[in-house]
C-alpha cells in the first residue's frame, strides 16, 4: 500500500469519527461506562487486600525467655529469632516494659501496686512475614534455647489468611464477569455503528476496493475512539477517586478505613486504561466488520 493512499485512509478514519457523530459517542460513552466500572472494582479490591493485610500483621507471637536468665543473656536471643526465614521483626520487651503496658493496659489501675517486674518474664514480639506460616514458626521458635514459652493466636491468622485468600478468588471472578460483559457491550456498539454502514462498504467492495483498504478507516476510528475512552475514563476515575477519599477523611467512622493514594496506582491504572482502551477499539473494530465484507 502507497504512503499517500495511508495517509488518505488515516484521514477518513479520523474523519469518520465526526461523520457518524452519535455511533461515534454511542461508543465512547459506553467505553467509559465500562472501563470506570472495571477500574473501579479493581482499585477496590487492591485497597481491601492492602487493608486485610494490615490487619493481618497485627497478628503477633509473644515468646517468652526463660526466667533465669541475665538480662543479657535474654537479649542476645533476639539475633537467633531474627534469623529465622519467615520473621519480619523481633522486638525486645523487658520485664519493666511488660509491667508498665500491663498497668497501663488496666488503666493505672492501684490494685497492681505491688507488683514487681521480677514477677514477670522478658519476652519477645515476634512479628511474620507470612503469618499462614505461625504454626511452623511457633515450632521453630520454641525449639530456640531460652525460649521457655510462646503464645499465638492461631485462630485469628488463619481468619485474616481465609479472609484475604476468599477476597483474591471473589474480586478474580467479578473482574473477569465484568470485563467479558464490557466487552460484549462495547462490541454490539461496535457492530451498530458497523451496520449503521454497511451500504458504505458495500459500495466500497463493489468498485473493487480491497479488504485491508477498507477496514484501515474502521480501525483507526476504533483506535481514536477506544483511547478517547479510556482518557476519559482514567480521568473520572482519578477524580471520583481523590474525591471519595477527601469525602471519607470528613467522616471519624470511617478512619478505620485507609485507602492508598492514586499516585502509588498512577502507572498501573494508566497501562491498563491505555491497553483496554487499545484492545477494545482496534479489536473491536476488526472484528465487527468482518461479517460487512462479504457483499
Amino acid at each position: 500500500m502507497k504512503l499517500n493512499n495511508i495517509g488518505y485512509l488515516l484521514k477518513e478514519g479520523f474523519k469518520g469519527i465526526f461523520l457518524h457523530g452519535f455511533m461515534s459517542f454511542a461508543s465512547i460513552c459506553v467505553t467509559v461506562a465500562c472501563l470506570v466500572i472495571v477500574g473501579s472494582f479493581s482499585i477496590l479490591s487492591y485497597n481491601l487486600d492492602i487493608m486485610v493485610e494490615d490487619l493481618n500483621q497485627t497478628s503477633e507471637i509473644m515468646a517468652y525467655v526463660d526466667s533465669e536468665l541475665s538480662d543479657a543473656e535474654a537479649r542476645s536471643i533476639g539475633t537467633k529469632i531474627n534469623l529465622l526465614d519467615n520473621v519480619m521483626q523481633a522486638t525486645f520487651v523487658s520485664r519493666e516494659e511488660a509491667l508498665e503496658d500491663f498497668i497501663n493496659d488496666h488503666d493505672g489501675d492501684s490494685a497492681f501496686d505491688g507488683v514487681q517486674p521480677e514477677y514477670l518474664r522478658h519476652r519477645y514480639v515476634v512479628v511474620l512475614e507470612d503469618n499462614s506460616q505461625m504454626q511452623q514458626t511457633d515450632e521453630q521458635l520454641r525449639q530456640i534455647p531460652g525460649i521457655a514459652d510462646t503464645k499465638a493466636a492461631f485462630e485469628l491468622a488463619e481468619g485474616f489468611t481465609t479472609i484475604q485468600s476468599v477476597l483474591h478468588m471473589v474480586s478474580i471472578a467479578i473482574i473477569a464477569v465484568l470485563l467479558v460483559v464490557s466487552l460484549l457491550i462495547i462490541s454490539n456498539t461496535v457492530k451498530l455503528a458497523m451496520y449503521d454502514r454497511r451500504d458504505e462498504i458495500a459500495i466500497m467492495k463493489m468498485v473493487g476496493a480491497t479488504n485491508g483498504f477498507i477496514r484501515l478507516p474502521f480501525v483507526v476510528e476504533g483506535f481514536t475512539l477506544g483511547m478517547v475512552g479510556a482518557a476519559l475514563a482514567f480521568g473520572i476515575e482519578w477524580l471520583g477517586y481523590d474525591a471519595m477519599i477527601q469525602r471519607i477523611a470528613q467522616v471519624d467512622a470511617l478512619q478505620l478505613f485507609s485507602f492508598v493514594p492514586f499516585q502509588e496506582l498512577l502507572m498501573p491504572m494508566v497501562a491498563t486504561f491505555a491497553a483496554a482502551g487499545l484492545f477494545v477499539g482496534i479489536v473491536g473494530s476488526w472484528t465487527s466488520i468482518r461479517k460487512f465484507m462479504n457483499v
